[in-house]
C-alpha cells in the first residue's frame, strides 16, 4: 500500500480532469480525491496497490483528450485510509 500526491499542470482544468481522474482511480482500485487549485492546477491524493497507484500518476501525464498536460510533480504521502476516491473543490 502506498500514496502519493500529484500537482498536474498545464490546460488541465475546465476540461473534466477530474471526474476522467475519479473514474480511471475507481477502474484501478484506487482511493484518494482529487480537486482543482486556485493556481490553476489539479492536486490528487491517491492511495492503493503500488502498481495502480503508479498506473493513475502515468495516466495523469496525459489525461483526458481535451487536456493539456505540462507537467506531474508527485511524492509520497501518508496513508489516510480512503475507502473511495471522491472529487473534491
Amino acid at each position: 500500500m502506498k500514496a502519493i500526491q500529484a500537482r498536474v499542470s498545464g490546460q488541465v482544468q475546465g476540461v473534466a480532469f477530474r471526474w476522467h481522474t475519479q473514474e480511471r482511480a475507481q477502474q484501478l482500485g484506487v482511493t484518494g480525491w482529487v480537486r482543482n487549485e486556485v493556481d490553476g492546477t489539479v492536486l490528487v491524493h491517491a492511495e492503493g496497490e503500488d502498481d495502480a497507484v503508479d498506473a493513475l500518476v502515468e495516466w495523469c501525464r496525459h489525461g483526458p483528450p481535451s487536456a493539456r498536460v505540462r507537467d506531474v510533480a508527485a511524492r509520497d504521502a501518508a496513508v489516510t485510509g480512503a475507502s473511495r476516491f471522491e472529487v473534491t473543490g
